[in-house]
């Protein structure tokens, strides 16, 4: 049987694993959460993202051309809505990796801060598209390198048995998300 989608027809897409994009410019950086993003391309990789120009994130990516993709785990189900909930825009004196205690790890390409207890993190520098970043808030970017918690991907892919902790989470709405199930391999 089939519903009629028509306020929420965003949600039957928007179920891809929510990510925490980290930011930093001129010894200013932030860290906030999306969950519209997704692949764009192989070689060299690609991703896209999708970033409101009202953020603060966004204001430091423009400024510096590059941003961190930091893949968080249902450990940091709480974090990732707390990132998400307030801009580090509103902080004197501080940002939200002091303000929440939030143990990092250098980047080896960009200046943006790498959160540890994720389970996956992506380099990226901007790929300009000024009409893409300007009318959809669409920012494309290289991937410039990209590293992953072998204990959940190893050989290209993810293996969460015996880590239900550290499986990807999806926003859903209103501060619900679902984790990444079981593997179901085809038969073909």
């Amino acid at each position: 049987m089939l519903s009629v989608v028509n306020k929420y027809q965003y949600r039957l897409l928007n179920h891809g694993p929510t990510i925490l994009v980290s930011s930093s410019f001129n010894g200013k950086q932030n860290i906030m959460a999306a969950a519209w993003n997704m692949p764009l391309d192989f070689d060299p990789p690609k991703i896209c993202v999708v970033i409101d120009k009202k953020t603060y994130t966004r204001e430091l990516i423009e400024a510096s051309g590059t941003f961190a993709i930091n893949v968080p785990c249902v450990a940091q189900v709480d974090l990732v809505t707390k990132l998400g909930s307030y801009s580090g825009r509103e902080l004197q004196g501080t940002d939200k990796f002091a303000e929440n205690q939030l143990q990092t790890f250098a980047a080896k390409h960009i200046a943006a801060p790498l959160l540890a207890g994720c389970v996956a993190w992506l380099e990226c520098k901007i790929i300009p598209e000024p009409h893409n970043q300007n009318t959809y808030d669409l920012f494309i970017a290289e991937v410039v390198a990209a590293y992953a918690d072998e204990r959940v991907f190893t050989d290209g892919h993810w293996h969460f048995d015996g880590y239900d902790e550290l499986r990807t989470i999806h926003h859903i709405a209103g501060g619900a998300f679902f984790a990444t199930g079981a593997t179901i391999q085809s038969s073909i």
